[in-house]
């Protein structure tokens, strides 16, 4: 046998619980504390006692509350996310970009998708000096933050049968 890799015994290890009902065991731990024993267990006495801890249902519905708050506060962070008064600063476009929108008012992302909803792409290349590159950078940034620009919607209307057709 290898030494010192076994825990130390303590012959008279005192048990205690919480009923005041204590003995004597080997252990290895000079003392422990239990909620229940043999003189207090509803089994051993025959008398119903309600035990004092949280019940299964209890903890279920508190889980379940928790996670529809989670899911309102993601629901919340969402409808942030893609709100139509959120700033084109905000889009991480490029300096120049924002600057061209700005002198033209266009500073919220429903300034622009108004812009877009009305005049198609044509009313932003318009806009002196803000050319297709810009456009196709701003309509990205767009669809990466949630935004359904006009024309996705019927993009998205064609099922793959309806091309196969």
């Amino acid at each position: 046998m290898k030494p010192k890799i076994h825990p130390r015994w303590y012959p008279e290890a005192k048990v205690t619980c919480v009923c005041g009902n204590s003995w004597t065991v080997g252990a290895t731990v000079p003392a422990i504390r239990t909620d229940i024993c043999s003189k207090c267990h509803p089994f051993f006495t025959g008398e119903q006692r309600i035990v004092d801890t949280e019940g299964q249902v209890d903890r279920f519905m508190r889980r379940l509350q928790a996670r529809e708050e989670a899911l309102r506060e993601a629901e919340r962070r969402r409808a942030a996310r893609t709100s139509p008064e959120l700033p084109l600063t905000e889009l991480g476009l490029k300096s120049r970009i924002l600057k061209l929108l700005a002198e033209s008012d266009v500073t919220t992302t429903g300034d622009a998708l108004t812009i877009l909803q009305e005049s198609g792409d044509d009313g932003l290349t318009d806009i002196r000096g803000f050319g297709l590159r810009a456009l196709a950078d701003l309509k990205k940034a767009l669809r990466a933050r949630g935004f359904v620009l006009p024309g996705d919607e019927a993009e998205a209307e064609v099922s793959p049968q309806a091309e196969a057709a």
